[in-house]
């Protein structure tokens, strides 16, 4: 694995509050996409079902209790959150949310629900395509969002370093090591979900396996 140590697998799943917690999706991923056009739609949708085939998640057209479990929404203002239909049903204290994202100038948030046994059954990804995040090239945002979609990570995991690589051509790839991770998380021996920072050593000893 590439220039990986465990106590690097480990802050992939540390949150900022020292907490550890790995949990992967429990159910097929049924993804519907708000705010793109048609091209960027396919390149979005393409980048989930290339994500999922690495992992091995299923993928589904419909969830059946959600309807659709995975939802991206695409936006230039916060504000624009607002007059979504039910979203504040979907997403409990939106209003507080979207104040506060303004109040700090975030680009994006995802917020993960979860199924009694601690496996993701939702995502919601929130993408404020300001000048930062219009300048990354739909092929690329639409595969990092993916990734960081496909499992609980930290919440400070990617501040430091994307999930992806460049290949000479431009064309954007997972890193080795984070895609090793991402299969290695979905390995049905292990559980959907882990509280305890000894799981990263198993996630380790996988993907050092390959």
């Amino acid at each position: 694995m590439t220039a990986m140590t465990p106590d690097d697998v480990t802050r992939l799943f540390t949150r900022s509050d020292g907490s550890f917690l790995c949990a992967r999706w429990g159910r097929p991923i049924a993804p519907v996409v708000f705010g793109v056009e048609d091209a960027a739609l396919s390149t979005i949708k393409g980048a989930i079902e290339a994500v999922a085939q690495l992992a091995g998640i299923e993928m589904a057209e419909t969830d059946p209790e959600l309807g659709a479990n995975l939802m991206a929404f695409f936006f230039r203002d916060w504000a624009e959150l607002l007059s979504v239909p039910d979203l504040d049903r979907l997403v409990p204290g939106l209003a507080d949310l979207v104040a506060r994202l303004e109040a700090e100038g975030a680009n994006q948030y995802r917020i993960f629900r979860f199924d009694g046994a601690g496996a993701i059954r939702a995502c919601f990804v929130f993408l404020r395509m300001d000048a930062a995040m219009s300048a990354q090239p739909a092929e690329t945002l639409a595969l990092g969002q993916a990734a960081m979609a496909a499992l609980l990570w930290s919440d400070t995991a990617f501040c430091e370093a994307s999930p992806l690589a460049l290949l000479p051509d431009g064309r954007p790839v997972l890193r080795p090591e984070i895609a090793l991770i991402l299969r290695a998380a979905y390995d049905p021996v292990l559980p959907a979900a882990a509280a305890d920072p000894s799981h990263a050593l198993r996630l380790f000893a996988r993907a050092a396996a390959g």
